[in-house]
């Protein structure tokens, strides 16, 4: 899998543009602001300040793969649509607490990514009221045009204008949440978007084997490392425990995956200034087998059900 370094912004972007896709109803406009009514006594889960703890949330976030890019393989693969891969919003009725609402609006955000690439515009109203409800009660609205998401989401047009608004929001979003000892929802919301994302590789690679999804289902041996590792930064914690428990069971199959890197043949790129510029790309070989992948669409889909109902 080659990755040179046009490729890897690209898909960060893509990344911010689906990472934030989960906020698009949030602020519903400034004029709205003051009708939304947050309960008092709902608990805030602040942390005390870490800057290794946030170094390593910003490390995950920055070097996450893009679920966008996922569902854009499974169109390619012409696999059809089928809402049975997604999550049910009205999961959310059951979140009382922000961790729970921080996971789910990760899990909402890659159906909503899904969705997108499908352009299934009425199932995208539905789940953006979902994610809407759970952005607010965050407290993070504010950082969101809602209705300037929505207009360019359900259009699916202006794919440039939504990736910058997204990559902005997210921006001010999380350093409005590390700033305010919060760096622990970042991370759960990323959490959610991974899991589901895999949930989404998995499901469809069961239904249709294709060996572009089976490298990229090993790929994701890379950056569940380092999630897991991020996950135990607040293993004090309840509700991270249980969600440490589930996902040994999927190290537990990862690591037996092994991942190796190869140079490969360096190319010349022209510069500004007609000199050549050298650049030496690597491509990661992925040795998955068969009875892995099986057991990681298994594990996967035990662990999402269980995590999704807490």
């Amino acid at each position: 899998m080659n990755r040179g370094p046009l490729a890897k912004y690209f898909v960060l972007l893509v990344l911010m543009f689906f990472v934030n896709l989960i906020f698009v109803g949030c602020s519903g406009c400034k004029k709205d602001q003051d009708t939304i009514e947050i309960p008092k006594n709902l608990p805030v889960h602040k942390e005390k300040p870490n800057p290794e703890n946030q170094e390593v949330v910003d490390q995950i976030v920055n070097s996450f793969p893009s679920p966008v890019e996922v569902a854009a393989i499974i169109k390619d693969m012409e696999v059809p649509f089928s809402k049975k891969y997604l999550a049910d919003p009205g999961i959310i009725d059951n979140y009382d607490i922000n961790f729970k609402k921080a996971f789910g609006l990760g899990v909402l955000s890659a159906d909503l990514g899904y969705l997108n690439v499908y352009e299934r515009t009425t199932l995208i109203v539905e789940y953006l009221s979902a994610i809407k409800r759970l952005a607010d009660d965050l407290r993070v609205g504010q950082f969101f045009d809602f209705q300037a998401f929505k207009r360019l989401a359900t259009s699916n047009e202006n794919l440039d204008s939504l990736v910058f608004l997204s990559v902005n929001s997210f921006s001010n979003m999380n350093h409005h949440l590390q700033e305010n000892a919060r760096g622990n929802l970042s991370l759960l919301m990323v959490t959610g978007v991974w899991l589901e994302g895999l949930y989404l590789m998995t499901q469809v690679y069961k239904e249709h084997p294709n060996d572009k999804l089976k490298e990229l289902i090993g790929d994701q041996k890379t950056i569940f490392t380092i999630l897991y590792q991020g996950l135990k930064l607040y293993n004090n914690d309840d509700y991270f425990k249980k969600i440490l428990d589930e996902f040994k069971k999927i190290d537990k199959i990862y690591s037996q995956v092994t991942i190796t890197y190869e140079k490969v043949k360096p190319s010349y790129q022209s510069s500004q200034s007609d000199i050549p510029v050298y650049e030496q790309e690597e491509r990661s070989v992925i040795n998955i087998t068969d009875q892995q992948i099986n057991d990681l669409i298994n594990i996967t889909e035990q662990v999402r059900n269980k995590l999704i109902n807490l």
